[in-house]
């Protein structure tokens, strides 16, 4: 009989992949004991994508053996590794739109009424207390997925994979489209349920995470296995020098001097039940950042700036002289681009090549009579170059391209645009730190350009590094600015929670 407690529930050994004689994992192995959270990191391409794949029956390993508490096993589909006891939380939400909160959570795991009618009230209490445990009770279990946020689809994802039981629970980057206290809650689960024996494999970008909730590290590179170590003998630097291959001391370029040079304003901005009298001024080739807790009002501002959304009172102005913006195309007549916070499901094609996406809003330069092609490559081939876009080839369809890559084009799609105004949401997430890098050097070229920058991000580490002032909302309302010394995480959350309101730096 085995001793259960020396067994670890999940044992990789040597494990690869290969496509088309190309090796992408490379004999990797890996103990994950009962209860262990497990922290997976590594640049985009690194292959933490090909290795959950195959833990979650999506891939087949070309060789090596993966054994659950201590007999060897072959997870040739999904269903094979939730009968195991693998369930996996994807980046990108795998969720029905249409659907109720309550139908999605219970996809293919019905609970059986009388003859051949399901329980409608069961699924729908037992949602309710998925979602209390995550606290998530404000999500309505017969609400349409549709109508939810980003953070909301995420815990109702976090809840479908907890409907099941679980012994070991994937984690994509289930942290992107958090705030602060949301990422708290999510730690306080994840640390309630490792108690509980169930196992985690953490995957991010956040390495300050990874190192406050993960047990050990496992560091991937070029597919390979760089080393797995306990989290508390590393230092994020230690791992940024791991997944790169060489030391990045510093992240975030050197901020640009502030500027007074009024471009663009915004005064007394209102949508009902949304935002209440926003008024700010963006200058001339500045970086601003809008940060706040999650439903504070800033996607909403973007996306109302944009004509997205249909304002009650308010007014912007360029340059002094008031515009008028009710829809899309307004605000990209006047030079003003969004980089929204879903690139997949509101930036990108995913179907679609390079070319094909970056011409997306700029397709009338290409056209006369019909497409030109050629110019189109052309145009699409020096983004590709400009912003070191990874891809085999210019056909390739953006499916195929990691995450840092795909946002690139998203970025390249809007440049083609030529902005005076560029607006992003959360333009790093879900990206690598070599990526994010490339990123930051880009927006901040903007900006010495002279195109102003909004910056918009639940990451407080990322504002504060790269912006030189930082706008705060809260409940739709503007609760205070930041700048200069003043500019810190302990400061902006102040202001995010409502303990200081209405002061702004001078």
């Amino acid at each position: 009989m085995k001793d259960t407690q020396s067994v670890p529930f999940l044992e990789v050994r040597e494990l690869s992949k290969q496509f088309s004689g190309v090796t992408v994992l490379d004999s990797v192995g890996v103990q994950i004991k009962a209860g262990t959270v497990l922290g997976l990191i590594g640049e985009n391409g690194a292959g933490k994508s090909t290795f959950m794949k195959i833990l979650s029956g999506i891939y087949d390993p070309t060789s090596g053996e993966l054994l659950v508490n201590g007999s060897p096993v072959q997870i040739k589909t999904p269903a094979d590794a939730k009968k195991l006891g693998i369930s996996m939380i994807p980046q990108e939400f795998n969720l029905i739109d249409t659907l109720k909160v309550y139908e999605n959570i219970f996809l293919g795991n019905e609970i059986q009424g009388k003859g051949p009618f399901l329980d409608k009230s069961a699924m729908v209490k037992r949602t309710h207390e998925i979602l209390s445990e995550l606290n998530a009770g404000t999500i309505e279990p017969e609400a349409y997925i549709s109508n939810l946020s980003v953070a909301q689809k995420q815990m109702v994802e976090i809840g479908k994979a907890l409907n099941h039981e679980s012994n070991l629970l994937i984690m994509d980057e289930p942290t992107t489209v958090l705030n602060s206290e949301e990422v708290h809650l999510l730690f306080t689960l994840v640390k309630n349920i490792s108690k509980k024996g169930v196992s985690v494999i953490f995957i991010s970008h956040k390495l300050r995470e990874v190192k406050e909730i993960c047990d050990e590290v496992l560091i991937l590179r070029d597919g390979k296995q760089i080393q797995c170590t306990k989290t508390n003998a590393m230092e994020t630097e230690d791992m940024v020098r791991g997944m790169v291959g060489r030391d990045m001391s510093q992240i975030f370029p050197d901020k640009l001097p502030a500027v007074n040079d009024v471009h663009f304003s915004v005064k007394n901005l209102s949508v009902p039940g949304l935002l209440d009298d926003i008024s700010f001024d963006l200058n001339k080739g500045e970086i601003l950042g809008f940060a706040g807790l999650m439903g504070a009002g800033r996607t909403e501002t973007a996306e109302t700036i944009m004509g997205l959304r249909r304002k009650s009172a308010g007014s912007y102005s360029i340059d002094g002289k008031e515009i008028v913006i009710n829809t899309p195309e307004d605000a990209i007549n006047h030079r003003i681009a969004y980089l929204s916070e879903d690139r997949q499901k509101k930036g990108i094609i995913l179907n679609f090549g390079i070319p094909q996406n970056i011409s997306l809003i700029s397709l009338k330069k290409y056209i006369k009579g019909l497409i030109n092609s050629k110019k189109e490559q052309d145009a699409a081939d020096s983004y590709v170059k400009k912003f070191n876009i990874k891809s085999a080839s210019l056909k390739s369809q953006l499916r195929y391209l990691s995450g840092g890559n795909q946002q690139k084009v998203y970025l390249a799609k809007w440049m083609d645009t030529n902005p005076d105004i560029l607006i992003m949401d959360e333009p790093t997430r879900g990206i690598d730190v070599n990526a994010r890098l490339e990123i930051y050097q880009f927006i901040q070229s903007l900006a010495k350009s002279g195109i102003s920058c909004i910056v918009i991000s639940s990451e407080l580490e990322e504002v504060i590094g790269l912006c030189s002032r930082v706008i705060v909302m809260k409940d739709g309302k503007i609760s205070g600015e930041l700048k200069d010394d003043q500019l810190n995480e302990e400061d902006i959350m102040f202001y995010a929670t409502g303990i200081k309101e209405g002061e702004q730096a001078v």
